[in-house]
This record gives C-alpha cells, structure tokens and sequence, in this order.
C-alpha cells in the first residue's frame, strides 16, 4: 500500500504572476468531502453513493489519515461476484475493496500540472494533500471548469 503524489512546479517566491486569476488545485478543489472507513461495510457505501449523488470517496484510518479510495468501480467486483456465486452481497468490508495505491496531488500544484496527471492516468478524482493531509479532492470536472473561468477571465 503506498500514496503517491505528484509534485507541480511553484512559482518562486517574489515572482511575477503569470495570470491574474487563481491557478492552483487549492483554488478549484472540493473541500467538504464525503469519506469512509476501512470498516464500513460496502453495502453502506453504495448506499452513500446513490443517496448523496457521488461515485467515490476517500477512505480514512482511525486516526484520519488516507489510506484509500473507494469507488463505483471497486464496489462492480462485489456485485459481479454475488451474481457469479448466487449469493446476496455481501457486507463485507471497504478495506477488502478499496483501492490502496492511492495516487495523491499538492494543494498547490497549478490546475495546468493536474491536467497533465488527469491526462497520464485514469482517475476522475485524486486526493488532494496539504502537509501529507487531506485537505479536499480535485476531479477532471472542476479542472475543465477551471479552464473555463480562466479562459474567460483572460480573454474578455
């Protein structure tokens, strides 16, 4: 099990601001997330799911830090093998079908360097840390949604 995290490049301190308007992933990124416990049972979160209109969430330790994500995508693997087996799903935990490997981005990596990760893997949605803590989560959407206010703010 391992985070990994991308390092953007920062603007020396001093610097001459290329754009007016805000660049960084702190600037467009989700700060009140929906998380989970490796002991929650996947049923619970599917549920989660559905209520709450979302496909995937961070899952926490008892102590709060990340130790996993979990998403749509992991929970299919339960649902084909209930069918396969004949079996009702199961309430097995999220710890058993998370994804631990956790690929994770800076607060303050600019929206131009996450594009470039969004665009070398295929996440919807990366963690977001801040001193090696979660601090939000940053999805495709909201850096085609940055784009788009940066696009309008420079050219109008």
């Amino acid at each position: 099990m391992g985070i990994k995290s991308f390092m953007g490049r920062r603007a020396k301190e001093g610097s001459k601001k290329e754009y007016d308007a805000p660049i960084l992933v702190e600037d467009y990124m989700t700060r009140k997330l929906l998380t989970f416990s490796t002991d929650q049972s996947i049923l619970e979160v599917m549920e989660s799911f559905a209520k709450n209109h979302i496909s995937g969430g961070p899952v926490l330790d008892e102590s709060g830090f990340l130790v996993g994500i979990i998403s749509e995508a992991d929970c299919m693997k339960e649902i084909s093998e209930s069918r396969y087996f004949n079996q009702p799903i199961l309430d097995a935990s999220v710890e058993r079908f998370m994804t631990k490997d956790v690929e994770t981005i800076p607060h303050d990596m600019s929206i131009f360097d996450a594009a470039g990760v969004f665009h070398k893997n295929n996440r919807r949605r990366l963690p977001v840390l801040k001193d090696g803590l979660l601090v939000g989560q940053i999805s495709r959407k909201d850096i085609v949604i940055a784009a788009l206010k940066l696009t309008s703010h420079n050219y109008q």
